[in-house]
């Protein structure tokens, strides 16, 4: 009946991963795992500097040695760069930008430490290892920039020609002078983050080879299976001669969103016309690949006696590191998020990206919305303060509701239920608890709002492939990369509540380049909300298809079947029934489709205005909240979070053990970022590129994760479904900070919150 909750066979069930059992068993064949007769070991010598030029390159030695099939320097790169091209209307959006694109391997200059110059082939690990210190290459050192606000001088080294300078940002909204005439208090601070390094289990890696065909093949693990066609505009190859298979994948979290070992793998196989396999060790890891952005964010914030926000002025300073990367874009989604999801009439926000010489920053989950969620929740608890107010209050009181437009002027069209996330994950902390001996015992919150999909103006798009078997199973074709979050099983689950199967009776099969409809990048929270829905779309052609057939056989109006457990019924009348199996071959006899292929367009707006930031940046956000309880020993200064509480408006849960895991997950990473996690640098050298000195949470570092999921059914997703896997981790960070911040007595807002930092804020020092 209208307005009664729709009761799912599938969908919302806590079910097992498709691959589950064969992960805990140590089964699958991960890139790094694949050997192949003939293979060679791809090797990289990378800059021991952070900026340099290359005054020679001296091969011989290293091409001499036994068993070195290839040593290959940019001379040997038919194209030799990373090339950005913009879709649509991205390159619009990116007007004025300084665009540096990355050679694959360096030629004259080197402008990060582990900048790859030479990519070597051998028979053995160990002759490539040979082979690498017999390369000689002469570098003559340069005057480096290494802080962001020193690049933005212009008497600072270039990085690259046109100036350090890669992009700028502007919101602006209403009168940010007339608010702050308004406010009553108005409170001021300068937030920093760190790098912060991906860290995951497996390194990155891959095997290529060419086949029977001459098309060049890689297994690679990636979050993005059309790096094909970059591996074929740099080899000057038509995209149609490469070909790309997405491995399993231990881990990505946006590290793998870049082309990481693809075009140097690809360029190694062509060249020696050998099968090769290409991993990074975990120092290579380290310092070759994109990192989180640090930022320097100064905000102002304005509000009256009794609590309402009257203006926000922000300037944020992203570091880029060497090359451009995707930071236009990171510095983009810090743009829309600046503001929190609060009520703020007058607002303006400056933001710049800059070039340095450290280490390239590029992707990382929640893609530039979590550094400014520290700023906004840090002065959130800054202005509770100094007007007396109960922090949760003051944020409820501000939350933004349906109808409210955001600070680009947006307009929220449905409820985002931030209000109860707020007031259910701060009531689920439970009573106080009161410090002993020199641990003191204090709670933070912080709420968030974070886009899922790409921008409304590129135009985004997924499509997927669903077919009956005769036997009454299904297959899903989707090339969605699986990085560990769900993916393949969310599609099953979507195949199956609509098919009328149980979970178990649908595979999904893809992440082949050649072989699957295109699906898109696994970034930016976007693959259930688009795969998710032209899977939807592609099940739903394919039922109709069910029900016409099983109409027919059962003698009954299309409108009274039912298709549930694997059989089709009549409506009321169990009894006449059919199984699947049955249904489809009579399909099949009589020439009935039994399979269909669907692409689900994400609705398109134009880009926002330049000058003021106006317009409608993303289709949709997800908003929730955290609240953190922690200890902090008075005499070390040391932290320790015993409670942690997520409270999201999930839309609709597709698998809920997914949903649950993915923000356990993102929450034992966030108290990383909060505690932990720095990427130490001494002038662009990483001095801390292994385990043993970057350091990130164990299992006894992580509480146990409340999570309260509430289903608005709001979401654009399938079901009304919305993206979780990056918001999950948005808030956690800024939890943690306010909440030691209240145990210290003393403003704490620099990342990580290192033991000293705790005492200076003790101290008054902070």
């Amino acid at each position: 009946m209208p307005g009664e909750p729709v009761t799912y066979r599938v969908i919302g069930k806590s079910l097992p991963r498709p691959d589950a059992r064969e992960k805990v068993r140590g089964r699958p064949i991960y890139a790094g795992d694949l050997a192949l007769p003939g293979m060679l070991h791809g090797r990289i010598v990378r800059s021991p500097y952070a900026s340099a030029r290359i005054a020679r390159i001296d091969t011989r030695a290293a091409r001499g040695i036994g068993g070195v099939a290839a040593v290959l320097t940019h001379e040997d790169v038919p194209r030799n760069e990373f090339r950005v091209d913009l879709p649509g209307r991205m390159a619009e959006a990116t007007a004025g930008a300084v665009l540096a694109t990355q050679p694959v391997l360096a030629a004259d200059r080197v402008r990060f430490h582990g900048e790859p110059v030479v990519a070597i082939a051998a028979e053995t690990p160990e002759a490539a290892a040979r082979a690498a210190e017999a390369v000689e290459i002469e570098y003559e050192e340069l005057r480096g920039v290494y802080d962001p606000l020193d690049a933005l001088s212009p008497d600072a080294p270039a990085v690259h020609e046109g100036g350090n300078v890669l992009r700028r940002w502007r919101l602006r909204r209403g009168d940010v002078g007339e608010g702050f005439r308004r406010a009553d208090v108005v409170v001021e601070n300068t937030y920093r983050t760190p790098f912060v390094d991906h860290v995951y289990l497996e390194t990155e890696s891959g095997v290529g080879w060419i086949d029977a065909e001459g098309v060049l093949t890689l297994r690679v693990s990636t979050q993005v299976l059309e790096h094909y066609r970059d591996v074929a505009d740099v080899l000057h190859l038509p995209h149609s001669r490469v070909r790309l298979e997405g491995a399993y994948v231990g881990g990505g979290f946006g590290g793998k969103e870049d082309v990481t070992v693809e075009c140097l793998l690809g360029l190694l196989v062509w060249k020696t016309r050998r099968p090769v396999r290409l991993v990074f060790s975990r120092e290579e890891s380290f310092i070759g690949h994109g990192k989180r952005h640090p930022y320097v964010m100064r905000y102002k914030t304005g509000a009256t006696r009794g609590g309402e926000l009257v203006a926000l002025e922000a300037e944020l300073i992203s570091d880029a590191g060497a090359y451009a990367a995707l930071s236009p874009w990171v510095l983009f989604y810090s743009l829309v998020t600046a503001t929190g999801p609060y009520r703020i009439p007058h607002v303006g926000v400056d933001a710049v990206t800059v070039y340095t010489n450290n280490p390239i920053a590029s992707a990382y989950r929640t893609f530039g919305s979590i550094q400014t969620c520290i700023a906004y929740e840090g002065q959130m608890d800054a202005l509770a303060a100094a007007l007396d107010m109960d922090p949760v209050e003051l944020r409820v009181q501000n939350a933004l509701r349906k109808g409210d437009a955001i600070a680009t002027g947006q307009v929220l069209e449905t409820e985002p239920m931030l209000d109860e996330t707020l007031r259910r994950a701060w009531r689920a902390l439970g009573p106080p608890r009161a410090g002993a001996g020199a641990v003191r015992v204090a709670r933070g919150l912080a709420a968030s709002f974070t886009p899922y999909g790409r921008m409304c103006w590129t135009h985004d798009s997924a499509s997927a492939w669903v077919g009956m078997e005769v036997d009454g199973t299904a297959v899903v074709r989707c090339a969605a990369p699986d990085v560990g979050g769900g993916q393949t099983a969310s599609l099953c689950s979507i195949a199956a509540e609509v098919l009328g199967l149980p979970i178990e009776r649908v595979v999904a099969v893809g992440r082949d380049s050649h072989f699957t409809p295109r699906a898109g990048t696994t970034t930016a929270t976007r693959q259930l909300f688009m795969s998710g829905n032209a899977v939807l779309a592609a099940a739903r052609a394919v039922r109709r298809h069910l029900v016409d057939q099983a109409a027919e056989l059962l003698e009954a109006a299309p409108e009274d079947i039912q298709l549930a457990d694997g059989h089709a019924f009549v409506s009321g009348a169990r009894g006449r029934s059919l199984g699947l199996a049955e249904v489809v071959k009579a399909m099949a006899a009589s020439g009935r489709p039994t399979q269909a292929l669907e692409k689900f367009d994400a609705p398109f707006a134009p880009t926002i205005d330049p000058l003021t930031g106006q317009g409608k940046p993303f289709n949709d956000y997800t908003f929730g909240t955290q609240a953190v309880e922690v200890e902090v020993d008075e005499e070390t200064g040391v932290t320790r979070v015993s409670r942690l509480v997520a409270c999201y408006d999930v839309g609709q849960v597709i698998n809920r053990a997914s949903a649950e895991g993915q923000i356990e997950g993102g929450a034992a990473q966030g108290l990383g970022h909060a505690l932990l996690e720095e990427v130490a640098l001494e002038e662009g050298i990483n001095r801390n590129p292994h385990l043993l000195d970057y350091k990130i949470p164990t299992t006894l570092d992580v509480p146990a994760v409340e999570t309260i999921l509430l289903e608005s059914g709001n979401g654009l997703g399938p079901f009304g479904a919305k993206g979780i896997g990056e918001p999950a981790m948005t808030p956690t960070p800024a939890a943690v900070m306010n909440a030691v911040s209240r145990a210290a007595g003393g403003r704490l807002t620099e990342l990580p919150l290192t033991a000293e930092r705790v005492l200076d804020a003790m101290r008054g020092d902070a």
